[in-house]
């Protein structure tokens, strides 16, 4: 099993940038599919990226242009660029490490999951 720590969220402004990351710890974070889910309040978790260990990248429709997600194996840490950020993008985030380790899904029930970290998008 993997353990995952989130940072770098904070409120700004619509429009602005923010830049989430994620260190891991545990067993070899370079095997496993990682990815960033987000959950805005009365809402249920939604996928938002991931990544695969070869570096093959997949996004929600809804951030796809606007995120970013990168990882680097060496120092076992996973990004999340955000631009444009919008009212929308409101929620906690969290960092995910696929249980099925190479392989990644959108289905919240195949992860190992971070503390999470609030994000703000004011108008």
């Amino acid at each position: 099993q993997v353990q995952l720590v989130e940072s770098g969220g904070g409120l700004v402004q619509a429009g602005g940038s923010l830049r989430l990351s994620c260190a891991a710890s545990g067993r070899t974070f370079s095997s496993y599919a990682v990815g960033w889910f987000r959950q805005a309040p009365g809402k249920e978790r939604e996928f938002v990226a991931a990544i695969t260990w070869s570096g093959s990248t997949d996004y929600a429709d809804s951030v796809k242009g606007r995120f970013t997600i990168s990882r680097d194996n060496a120092k076992s840490m996973l990004y999340l660029q955000m631009n444009s950020l919008k009212p929308e993008d409101t929620a906690v985030y969290y960092c995910a490490a696929s249980r099925l380790i190479y392989h990644y899904t959108r289905n919240e029930d195949d992860y190992y999951w971070g503390q999470g970290t609030q994000v703000t998008v004011s108008s």
